[in-house]
């Protein structure tokens, strides 16, 4: 790897991870902050509605992706002209999709009420909170063609710097807010408001950067044609993704109440908070993988595959280990006692699926930047719906650690059967290779960890945040240090690549959907 690519990449990953970094900072002391002034029910509602219009990210078509993917091929091969009929294209399809989504808002909030178990005294607030976020994720479309750009572009430093200066500024407007008795409304408005004053922002830095046309006759209908071919296969996959993660609350919900919302997600928050650490890595191999596709660099592709699910491990791996040790200490200093009971069983039951998931997170970006991701749209459907189902069946008799396993059980099928074996297929690669490489060092780096962490645990129960980062603390310096060592020695970045092999006929790639292009 070049020393400049090298640089770049520190550059962004570093950027992301401060960024990152932060958003769990403030998130650690917000969120607690925001659930003991607003209390479980209206804090149930918050992650309600936020559920509820999240699926509205299903009207993006997958264009986002299209928008990463053609923005890296087109600057690699220096095709001014077709990148102007992309984002002008991307434009005018989003506007289009925003109209469309504000539609809905206002046709559905009035039935928000009807659809669960709202509380009384919360009907109104549930309707304009509705209201609000919907008109949010409707003005959000066209403005985030902007941020796709900057990722294509790979500067994703820009995304990250912006993010936080919207963090820090949202929470320090919620935390007066709350003081001054303001309520869930006010809290809305702040969240939704920032993000759009970001990405007007992000929208200047383009224009000043990017060399680009804008006009109507830039608006291409054989660039949406591209798109589509390529946004449709994202489509699917969205889809599936939503069903996967975000349907917890509204079964949860439906089935039980919106207090019972409350425990689940606090549960998911703290695996969010570790798939975002894992993903704001990952998402750099879109445009390089694409960019090493559009040159016809197999080699290339081979080590980003390795070496870029080596670096997901180094950090999924100690952050489970964390979970599974100080699980319990981590959510009764964060949230309280109380949460302990109900939230550490569910945490545990998505934790290692999810584990073995974002430890091949580069894969699945890999495929995005290559356009072989459809695939992979079909498998996590069929995860998805078996998802929903097994949910549904399970939340009765066991509440809502029956719907963390409806969902964990068809992600390990995903994560150990599919990903690895369809990967090394594609690249021409041996699965005991592609896991001796991978994951062999991140397992051996992380051992001392574990031992310190449970001999930290043996001798006190940490009950303060004091306690908590001094257990922390020690576990990671051990951890950085092998790290440090793993780099010092070049065995981070060590990949053997191998001639790509030929396994699959185009008859088998075209069986499932995968043909190789032609150009």
């Amino acid at each position: 790897m070049l020393r400049w690519e090298k640089i770049h990449i520190i550059k962004n990953v570093g950027s992301s991870w401060f960024s990152l970094g932060f958003n769990i900072l403030v998130g650690i002391f917000l969120s607690p902050f925001i659930l003991h002034r607003l209390g479980d029910a209206a804090y149930g509602i918050w992650v309600l509605i936020f559920s509820v219009t999240g699926y509205y990210g299903l009207f993006d078509l997958g264009i986002r992706s299209s928008v990463v993917r053609y923005v890296s091929r087109f600057t690699a091969i220096n095709d001014r002209q077709s990148l102007s009929k992309l984002v002008n294209t991307s434009l005018f399809s989003y506007t289009v999709i925003g109209g469309v989504t504000m539609a809905f808002t206002l046709a559905g909030m009035s039935y928000v009420n009807s659809w669960f178990r709202i509380p009384p005294e919360f009907a109104r607030t549930s309707q304009v909170l509705f209201l609000m976020v919907g008109t949010s994720v409707a003005l959000g479309f066209p403005l985030g063609v902007y941020s796709g750009i900057l990722e294509g572009l790979q500067r994703f430093y820009l995304l990250n710097l912006t993010n936080v200066g919207s963090t820090l500024l949202r929470a320090v407007f919620i935390v007066v807010a709350l003081n001054y008795g303001y309520g869930l409304l006010m809290v809305a408005a702040i969240t939704v408001i920032l993000p759009l004053l970001v990405s007007i922002l992000r929208a200047a830095i383009v224009v000043r950067i990017l060399p680009l046309n804008f006009g109507w006759r830039y608006v291409d209908r054989a660039s949406l044609r591209e798109m589509a071919g390529y946004s449709g296969t994202t489509f699917l996959i969205m889809i599936s993704f939503k069903l996967r993660f975000k349907t917890d609350e509204l079964v949860i919900g439906t089935l039980l109440s919106s207090a019972a919302i409350t425990y689940f997600s606090i549960a998911d928050r703290l695996l969010d908070y570790a798939s975002e650490v894992v993903s704001s890595l990952a998402q750099i191999f879109v445009p390089m993988s694409s960019q090493s596709d559009a040159v016809g660099d197999t080699a290339r592709l081979q080590k980003i595959f390795i070496a870029g699910n080596r670096a997901c491990a180094m950090i999924i791996f100690p952050i489970a280990a964390i979970l599974v040790i100080l699980g319990k200490s981590v959510i009764a200093v964060w949230v309280g006692e109380k949460y302990v009971p109900m939230s550490y069983p569910v945490m545990l039951v998505l934790l290692f699926p999810m584990t073995a998931s974002l430890a091949q997170g580069a894969s699945s970006r890999i495929l995005f930047g290559m356009a072989r991701h459809r695939t992979l749209s079909w498998i996590v459907f069929m995860e998805a719906i078996a998802n929903l189902a097994l949910s549904i069946i399970l939340i009765r008799p066991l509440g809502i650690v029956g719907d963390a396993l409806g969902t964990a059980i068809p992600l390990s099928c995903t994560a150990l059967f599919f990903y690895p074996r369809h990967m090394c297929r594609l690249l021409g690669m041996r699965v005991s290779s592609f896991l001796l490489q991978t994951y062999l060092l991140p397992i051996f780096l992380c051992a001392p960890l574990v031992a310190v962490l449970v001999g930290l645990h043996y001798w006190f129960v940490p009950r303060r945040y004091f306690e908590l980062a001094l257990q922390l603390g020690a576990a990671l310096a051990v951890y950085g240090l092998g790290v440090l060592w793993a780099f010092w020695t070049r065995r981070l970045w060590k990949v053997e690549t191998v001639p790509p092999v030929p396994v699959e006929s185009a008859a088998v790639l075209a069986f499932q959907g995968d043909v190789p292009r032609l150009d």
